[in-house]
């Protein structure tokens, strides 16, 4: 199972460049609370880092800092853990494991920014998969008992 194929392609990305309020105001239109930071080069949308609103909380707002001052690449978390399409769900998984991790930006073969895999991803991969066991447990079942001998 490659990451690839479970990742969410709709990614919120910004450029580092953008004041924080900028960030927040995206943030409340698209209602996510991560945005991952990039950087154009050689027409390829690079991943450079990730921001979250609890970034923006305990960086600016907790220190009294004017958020107009202040630009995205100053609070994102740099050089964040990224996954490549082709990498291994379960080897992604456990990364974010080891960092502590939700939300790992996907890059493609060039580098450039295709999707996020988010630990939602991964439960709603698992729930799918565990309906489908208990589905053919139950067709199994179904099946067993009309295979019985009737007893009259």
């Amino acid at each position: 199972m490659k990451v690839g194929d479970y990742c969410k392609r709709a990614v919120v990305s910004i450029d580092g460049a953008t004041d924080v309020v900028e960030a927040a105001k995206l943030m409340r239109e698209r209602h996510v609370g991560f945005l991952v930071v990039t950087r154009e080069a050689d027409d390829i949308r690079r991943p450079v880092g990730v921001m979250t609103d609890r970034d923006i909380v305990l960086q600016v707002t907790a220190r009294e800092v004017d958020p107009l001052s202040v630009r995205t690449e100053d609070v994102m978390t740099c050089k964040p853990l990224i996954a490549e399409e082709i990498e291994e769900l379960g080897d992604v998984l456990q990364a974010m494991q080891l960092s502590g991790i939700r939300r790992v930006p996907v890059i493609d073969a060039r580098g450039a920014l295709s999707g996020i895999f988010a630990i939602d991803d991964a439960v709603d991969l698992i729930a799918g998969l565990l309906c489908s066991i208990s589905g053919s447990i139950k067709s199994e079942q179904r099946q067993e008992w009309r295979a019985r001998p009737s007893r009259a």
